[in-house]
């Protein structure tokens, strides 16, 4: 899942550099709506997963602040895995944008033809990026930080197992 949003987050700022309406950016867009609806798919099974399983627990007791702050930065990245791909939709929905998958299906558009929406979407979308830049710097940063500093387990059980 994390590799679909960075892809998308990729894939979603190289299409802000490009020239609007050229060929290019449009089938740059597309796919980043498909990792964006994808990753608002697995959002729902990975909730569902939490909830019925419950989260991994931490490798180790963590200090009450240290706590705390992991346990916001998880919220704070959930808010936003379902914040991007919802705005998106409204950006794209209500400005009467494809809402393609993989060129295999489009997706229902649930709004109305809605310029202010989809402005309001799109403010929104964007604004989004930049906390999402943000929180993605903070994460890296606390990643480092555990694994020079502390030199802990934490981004051993970030990455997937080794064979």
């Amino acid at each position: 899942m994390a590799a679909i949003i960075l892809l998308a987050i990729v894939i979603g700022f190289y299409c802000w550099l490009q020239t609007p309406g050229t060929p290019s950016r449009r089938a740059l867009l597309e796919v980043h709506k498909s990792l964006g609806m994808s990753a608002l798919v697995l959002l729902a099974f990975r909730v569902a997963y939490r909830l019925a399983v419950g989260a991994p627990g931490y490798a180790r007791p963590l200090g009450r602040l240290t706590h705390i702050a992991a346990e916001a930065a998880h919220l704070v990245l959930y808010v936003l895995m379902l914040f991007m791909p919802l705005t998106g939709y409204m950006f794209s929905g209500a400005g009467g944008y494809s809402l393609p998958w993989f060129g295999l299906f489009q997706w229902p558009r649930l709004l109305p033809r809605d310029d202010a929406l989809a402005h309001v979407g799109q403010t929104l979308h964007g604004l989004g990026a930049y906390v999402i830049y943000a929180v993605l710097a903070a994460h890296v940063a606390a990643v480092a930080w555990h694994h020079f500093v502390k030199k802990d387990e934490v981004l051993g059980r970030m990455l997937p197992p080794r064979r």
